[in-house]
C-alpha cells in the first residue's frame, strides 16, 4: 500500500491516470474509496488523479492528537510535495471543501483550480446543531448503522429513499465493511468543522472556482453555495436539479461533466 509521510503521520494514498494533477479531498466520516466507482474512472481519463484519507481513516496513521481544517490542510499540501506535484487542481466536498478553502488561502501557489461541494464558509445555528448532534452520537458510541441513518437522512433525496434496495444495500455495506474511523476521530473531525470559518478570508483568494450544489441539498443548501461564489472574486455556482447533498453520487454523470469541463478551461 503507498504512504506518504506528512508532518509525523503515515497517510494512505493513491494515484489514477495521467495529466494534470487532480486531488480529490474528502467528506467528514468518508474514506477515499467513496471517490473510487464513480469520480476517479471519470477524471482519470484527463487528470493524474490522486486520492488519500486523511489522518486516521481508513489505512492512514492516527495519532490521537486534535486537529483543525487548517491542519488538514497542511497535510494536503506537504501530500502533493510528497508527490513532486507542485500545483494541482483540488476537489473537496463538505469538510473536504472546507479543506480545500484552507489549502487555497494557506498555499495559494499549490492550488490551480478550486472546485467546492456540498459546503460552507462559516457554520450557521442550524449547521452547528447538526454537526453538535453528530458529535453526540460518535461521543456516545452509536452503532455505525445508526451513524448511517442519520447521515442518509441529510444527504440523499426523497426520490433516492424510495429505492428501499439500495437504501438496505449501503447499510449493509457499512455493516459488512464498518466505519472507516473510530469515534475518537469522529468527534476530532466534527469539532474541526465547527471551527471552521473563512468567511473574511474568502475575498483573497483568486484562484478559478466551481461551486457544486444539489438543488434538493439539505445539509449545504444552496443558499450557502450562493454565500461562497459571492464571497469569492473568481468563482461560478452550477445547480444540479434532482440532486442532493450527495450529488456526485445522484447526478454522477453531470457533476463529473460539470467538473471535467470547468478544468478543461485551465490555461
Amino acid at each position: 500500500m503507498p504512504f506518504a509521510s506528512v508532518a509525523g503521520v503515515n497517510l494512505y494514498y493513491e494515484t489514477h491516470g495521467e495529466g494534470s494533477p487532480l486531488l480529490l479531498i474528502t467528506g467528514l466520516g468518508g474514506s477515499c474509496r467513496g471517490w473510487l466507482a464513480l469520480q476517479v474512472p471519470a477524471f482519470a481519463t484527463a487528470h493524474r488523479t490522486v486520492i488519500y484519507d486523511h489522518r486516521g481513516v481508513g489505512e492512514s496513521e492516527d495519532r490521537g492528537q486534535p486537529y483543525s481544517i487548517g491542519d488538514l490542510a497542511d497535510d494536503a499540501a506537504a501530500l502533493l510535495e510528497s508527490l513532486g506535484i507542485e500545483r494541482a487542481h483540488v476537489l473537496g466536498s463538505f469538510m473536504g471543501g472546507m479543506v480545500a478553502q484552507e489549502l487555497a488561502l494557506r498555499h495559494p501557489e499549490r492550488v490551480d483550480r478550486l472546485v467546492l461541494v456540498g459546503t460552507y464558509a462559516r457554520p450557521d445555528a442550524k449547521r452547528r446543531l447538526l454537526i453538535e448532534t453528530w458529535l453526540d452520537l460518535a461521543q456516545q458510541k452509536a452503532p455505525p448503522e445508526r451513524l448511517l441513518r442519520e447521515r442518509v437522512l441529510w444527504t440523499l433525496t426523497d426520490e433516492t429513499f424510495e429505492q428501499r434496495d439500495l437504501i438496505e444495500r449501503m447499510l449493509a455495506g457499512y455493516r459488512d465493511e464498518g466505519f472507516p474511523l473510530s469515534f475518537e476521530n469522529l468527534e476530532r473531525q466534527c469539532h474541526a468543522c465547527l471551527a471552521h470559518d473563512t468567511a473574511e478570508r474568502l475575498p483573497d483568494l483568486s484562484h478559478p472556482t466551481l461551486v457544486v450544489c444539489g438543488e434538493q441539498d439539505a445539509l449545504t443548501p444552496p443558499r450557502l453555495h450562493r454565500a461562497l461564489v459571492s464571497s469569492l472574486s473568481d468563482a461560478h455556482l452550477v445547480t444540479i436539479p434532482s440532486a442532493a447533498h450527495l450529488v456526485m453520487v445522484e447526478a454522477a454523470e453531470r457533476f463529473n461533466d460539470a467538473v471535467l469541463q470547468f478544468l478543461s478551461e485551465a490555461r
